[in-house]
Formats: structure tokens, sequence, C-alpha cells
């Protein structure tokens, strides 16, 4: 539908907007599973001749197992490495080569795992023939061959992530490229190649350096959430922490495709100028002989209750970084919207709360945003404050005024005028991603995964809107309280005392 016509709708009401756009979607929708539980939803839009692609695996790094944290990202950098046909000389003496790899890496872990009886001199030579192989089996490679292809035949922002719920791979190519996409994308969970396996482990942890060592506030985020999460893994790193990611090995990673890259555990939506026939037809040609296999296990560890305020103390030269977060139920709670129109009252811009009150009246901060579902929304996760003090300003003075506020927020209802504006908002920001096909096609197999129905997207708008002032009161009155809170913040590193007594015994 037209963007004006879509906005008009919103404002005239909300409830027939989300059930009229509904109707109009659903015309453009066909939806189907093959046998082996793989499913399909493809959206027709024929304005241009462009397709976009998204696989989504119901898998995060959430499923990492205990001490081989990192292991999901690790298998979406390796669904890049190409096939058994792309990114080859001669796969057959590759495959030798690889598993020449792996016999060398198990003497080498043979020789480490006799801790301190081990022999480092054994050690080193078993390391330089692990390395030798590596770079046999890199003599065999074509780099970069897989993305190559798809770039070649027009494709754009060809991309993957891993979240903690979830591993998802997208892009966007010209509509006669069709078939090479079904082709591509199903070679490579068909026939995984564990190609520069260790090669792209060094990757991963220079990218943790980077997002991490380097940067206060991914240090500051990484003690947050290890401190905020007792038991739960979302307190684990989405990259997965240094020590166990420096000893994944090919194994670890072929386990963790065989348990949740299973067929029944993703879903691809397909949107832009396509015949949804056509469509079907090329996905039981090629998809259709992922073989069928049970569900993975569900996650069964609880974060137990919190039973006090929490606080981490991070050393930075840095700015002052600010963060709070309460804990709040998961994203198939009653509650889950009240959380979003929460978020809006108080960062929705600079008619927010925090901006009014923390900003501009009593410039305490530079910047404040709230996250009303983080790291992510499967399991019971956090509602979170992101606070940038302003040069001057203390983060005890911007969490002791933050504290003032939550107090005040949640002691009387939000004026209906407030939310009125903020459901609208709220609403738009969701049709908002509806204008494009990757968002559309992002949006599809997020609901899909989610609630089983990709229509969630539309009836979740239907949620906003039944929300009241008093659910807003009661969600802050229950949620957004002291005993669940855990705060992080950074401080400037203490220097030495000049002139300072030296410690007994050691020279002055």
């Amino acid at each position: 539908m037209p963007r004006l016509k879509i906005a008009i709708l919103l404002w005239l009401s909300p409830a027939l907007a989300s059930t009229q756009i509904l109707k109009e979607f659903e015309k453009k929708v066909t939806e189907f599973s093959l046998p082996n539980g793989l499913h399909f939803i493809v959206a027709e839009r024929h304005e241009a001749p462009v397709v976009s692609f998204h696989t989504y695996v119901d898998a995060g790094s959430v499923d990492d197992p205990s001490g081989q944290t990192g292991i999901a990202h690790m298998f979406e950098h390796m669904a890049f490495k190409g096939t058994e046909t792309i990114g080859t000389t001669n796969f057959p003496e590759e495959r030798k080569a690889i598993e020449a790899i792996e016999a060398a890496y198990d003497r080498l872990e043979a020789e480490e795992n006799k801790g301190p009886k081990a022999d480092q001199d054994r050690i080193r030579k078993l390391s330089e023939q692990v390395q030798a192989a590596i770079e046999r089996a890199q003599s065999f490679v074509v780099p970069n061959e897989y993305p190559r292809i798809i770039e070649e035949n027009g494709g754009v922002s060809l991309n993957a992530g891993t979240s903690y719920d979830a591993t998802e791979y997208f892009y966007s190519l010209p509509s006669n490229r069709l078939e090479l996409w079904f082709l591509l994308e199903s070679q490579r969970f068909l026939h995984p190649v564990f190609r520069e396996f260790y090669k792209e482990r060094d990757v991963v942890q220079e990218e943790n350096r980077m997002r991490v060592d380097s940067s206060a506030q991914g240090k500051l985020m990484e003690s947050f959430l290890a401190t905020a999460f007792e038991a739960h893994p979302y307190r684990n790193p989405p990259g997965g922490w240094p020590s166990d990611v420096a000893h994944l090995r090919v194994a670890d990673a072929r386990a963790f495709f065989d348990r949740y890259y299973v067929p029944a555990n993703i879903v691809i939506a397909i949107v832009g100028d396509v015949n949804p026939a056509e469509a079907r037809r090329l996905a039981e040609r090629y998809f259709s002989p992922l073989p069928k296999r049970p569900l993975p296990p569900l996650l069964h560890t609880e974060e137990p209750p919190q039973p006090g305020p929490k606080i981490v103390v991070v050393d930075s030269p840095s700015q002052p970084i600010l963060m709070i977060g309460y804990k709040r139920p998961d994203q198939y709670d009653k509650d889950d919207p009240v959380f979003d129109i929460a978020s809006e009252i108080l960062s929705g811009g600079r008619t927010g709360l925090l901006y009014q009150i923390l900003v501009r009246d009593r410039k305490l901060a530079l910047e404040v945003e709230t996250a009303d579902t983080f790291p992510d929304g499967r399991y019971p996760n956090l509602f979170l404050f992101f606070v940038t003090p302003a040069l001057g300003h203390t983060v005890e003075e911007n969490e002791k005024a933050l504290e003032e506020l939550l107090d005040v927020f949640g002691s009387q209802k939000v004026d209906a005028q407030t939310l009125a504006r903020v459901k609208i908002k709220a609403r738009a920001s969701v049709i908002r991603r509806l204008d494009n096909n990757e968002g559309i096609a992002s949006l599809l197999t997020a609901n899909y995964a989610a609630y089983g129905d990709w229509r969630k997207l539309f009836t979740s708008l239907d949620d906003l809107d039944k929300v009241t002032a008093e659910d807003v009161q009661r969600v802050a009155q229950k949620y957004l309280v002291r005993p669940s809170q855990t705060a992080a913040y950074t401080v400037l590193p203490k220097q030495p005392s000049q002139g300072a007594a030296a410690p007994a015994g050691e020279p002055q």
C-alpha cells in the first residue's frame, strides 16, 4: 500500500488500519512447508524486478553449549565459505587436507590435555604440524568465491547476523536470478564445508577484541550482562568468551549444525518480484533433499529470582557511561506490548520524558535511550536504560535522577494525549519497515519463528492499541523497581598517589 495511504489510515482508525492492511497484505502472501518441515513465506511485490531473501534459523548464541560459546557465530562464518563445488580448486584433495588438520589437532589437544605433565617441546612441534596442515588445506581454497558469485549476478546487501535467539542470512538479487539463490542457499546447508575454520576462528577472536577490548561500551556491556544474568545464557557474549573461542573445533561446529540447522527449525521469506508457483517448484527441487530431523531440545536453564540490586563498575579512561537494567518477562508475556509503549513514553525522541527531564531541563545527560527487550526476547530479559552523562556531571547524579523519574512515572498515569501519540509512533515504526522488501522479509520470518504465524506482525499493532494508562503504571510499579535492578557504569582508573609509601620489603 502507498505510504501516504498507510499514514492516513493510522491516524483515522488504528484498529481498522491494521485489519485493512493485513487483508491487503494477505492477498500477496503464499506460504507452504516442505515434507521435511522447512517453511517458506512468499510475498509478491512487483514494483521492481528485485527479490529479497531472508533465511531465519531459530538458534543463536543462547544455544551455544557450555564451554563452546561462540559456536553459533562460528558456523555463521562457515556458511559463507562456499560448497563442495564453490570455493575450491579440488575438493576431494581439500577434504583430505581438512581431515589431516583435524588429525593433527587431535594429537595436539591430547598432549595439551595432560596439563602440567604436558611436554612443551612436543606441543611446539605438534602446533607446527597443525599449522602446516592448515597451510596445505589453504592451497586448495578460492577465497571469497561464494560472495563473489552473488555480487557478480547483481546481489546486494549480502550479510548475516548471529543474535542471542537466532541466526539470519539475507541478501537481494535481480528477479531473473531466482534459481541461483535456491541453488546457492540450499547447497550451503545441504553440504556445509568447514573450510578455513581455524583462519576464521582467528577472525572471530579479532572481532571480539575490537568490540570488547577496544571499546569502553563493549566492556561495560559484557560485564553488565554477565552480572545481570546469573545462570541464563543471556549472560554470555554472542561472539563467545575468548577462552572458549580459542578452543573451538570443526567437530563442535558440525555438531551444532546437525542439532540446530534442521529444516523444521528454519523459515525462509522471499519478497519481491516473484511468482509463488515458481518459488514453490524451486523450493521442492532444491530444498527437499535436506533430511527431516527432530527439532532441537528446548533450553531448560532458568534465571533464578534476583534477591536485590546489583552494581558493576568498569575502569575506563573514556567518557562515563551508565547502563541500568530491570528484569522483565519474555516476549510471550501479556505485558510485552506494555513495555513497548512504556519505552516510547520514556525515550521516544525529544518528546520522551527522559530527554525532556535529564537532557533538556536538568542538563545532566547528553543522551538517554531505552531498549524494551534486551538482549533478546525469547526468554525473560531486561528493560534497559543507557545514559551518557553530560560534561561535568557524574553517573551517580544521572542514576539518582533516573530513579526519581521512574518513581514519579510509576506513581501517576500517563495522560491520554501522550498515550495516543506514542501508540501512533510505535505503530508507525513497524509500518515503515513494510516499505521495502528487506524489511518485510525480516519481519515475516521473525514473527513466524517466534509465534508460529507471520500475521502476529499485524495483530501486534492491535495489542499496542489495547494498552491503557493503567497498564503502563502497573508495569512500571511491578518491574521498574530497585530489587530487580542491575546498574553498570564506567569510572576513570585511579592513579597511584605520588610519594606514597612503598609496600614493606620493597626498595624505596
